[in-house]
């Protein structure tokens, strides 16, 4: 349902309108003197009605039913436009596609989908319910344009995120707004601002807009931005926290890939053995058929191997193998992380 804000001599004749009420029948419908509501016709906008005057009127909005309620979003917004019921059914079912598409790193086609109706519509002309959708498309395209390592710029998962998280904030969906506050904080951890997102991932591991799962992940990241920086005592403790949240929350995957997590830190310590033990529970426990899952296993465990110098080779032969699926999937901040820790041990 459209709200107002705040009420001027405009927005209540709309409503009057769209009640299809004389000025009379408006008038003893709110309870208000006749010459009130007569003000409010002539003067519109230049006129608003007092704060006990604009409860009465939220009120009856409210309580209008959806026919009324859809004349008066069409009077107040003559530029918006509804998107035909079966376009919203068949929206619903691209963004689940698009969803499994990004899931699988299948690029090409999750663009695709979401551009057909990115592409198609003006967010500014758009109903409540047609923002909505748009706003989901916008950060799943982020989410592909995140793990495709276009984190900055124009074209960038942060500037698609950013679109979206001020859709929902127009919408007051708490929930989707703090959801993509995590995600801004990935990209500025994948941008090497890892104090910075290490902050932000600790203030919303206490938001109360999250679910369980996404504060345990929040707080998973903490120690993952820690780590990086190289404050891997501190990251571990962290690390372990969130992996009992996983654990308690039924969460298997997560549960996984915070032994991998653990596993990195426990490597930047300089402790393979314990490096050793978290990875190999991460790669009996884990799921790999997703492209990014399994280069993300591979470097951390590339990784580790490579720490030795006697099961060097054998990292090296292992991120080779991560480096080649990064590749063929497009994955090229992956890769670039392979990069990096190949030229690490080379120095």
């Amino acid at each position: 349902m459209v709200s107002v804000q705040q009420w001027t001599g405009r927005e209540a004749s709309a409503l009057r309108a769209a009640l299809r009420m004389s000025t009379r029948a408006f008038a003893e419908h709110l309870g208000v003197a006749l010459r009130t509501v007569a003000k409010w016709e002539s003067l519109g906008t230049a006129t608003h009605p007092r704060p006990d005057t604009q409860a009465i009127l939220d009120t009856a909005l409210a309580r209008a039913d959806s026919a009324a309620q859809a004349r008066f979003e069409a009077l107040i917004f003559p530029d918006r436009k509804s998107v035909r019921p079966a376009d919203y059914e068949t929206w619903t079912e691209d963004i689940e596609r698009a969803v499994v598409c990004v899931s699988r790193q299948n690029f090409p086609f999750a663009t695709s989908l979401l551009n057909r109706w990115l592409t198609r519509h003006d967010p500014h002309h758009l109903d409540d319910k047609g923002l909505y959708f748009y706003g989901r498309s916008l950060v799943l395209l982020g989410d592909l344009q995140r793990d495709q390592g276009a984190i900055l710029g124009p074209l960038s998962a942060r500037h698609s995120y950013m679109t979206a998280r001020g859709m929902f904030t127009e919408l007051d969906i708490p929930r989707r707004v703090a959801q993509i506050e995590l995600s801004l904080a990935v990209v500025q951890e994948m941008s090497g601002q890892l104090e910075a997102s290490a902050r932000q991932y600790e203030l919303l591991a206490a938001d109360e807009r999250l679910s369980p799962r996404d504060r345990a992940r929040a707080r998973l990241w903490v120690g993952t931005a820690l780590s990086k920086e190289g404050n891997n005592g501190y990251a571990t403790g962290v690390m372990v926290e969130a992996t009992r949240s996983f654990e308690d929350l039924g969460e298997p995957e997560d549960w996984s890939v915070a032994h991998q997590k653990l596993a990195l830190a426990h490597r930047g310590v300089g402790d393979l053995k314990q490096a050793l033990h978290y990875i190999d529970i991460a790669r009996t426990t884990g799921t790999v058929d997703s492209p990014m899952q399994r280069v993300r296993l591979d470097t951390a465990y590339g990784h580790i191997l490579l720490s030795d110098a006697a099961t060097r080779n054998d990292g090296l032969s292992v991120l080779d193998q991560a480096a080649q699926v990064a590749r063929q999937y497009g994955l090229s901040h992956q890769l670039h992380s392979i990069e990096g820790i190949r030229k690490g041990q080379q120095g």
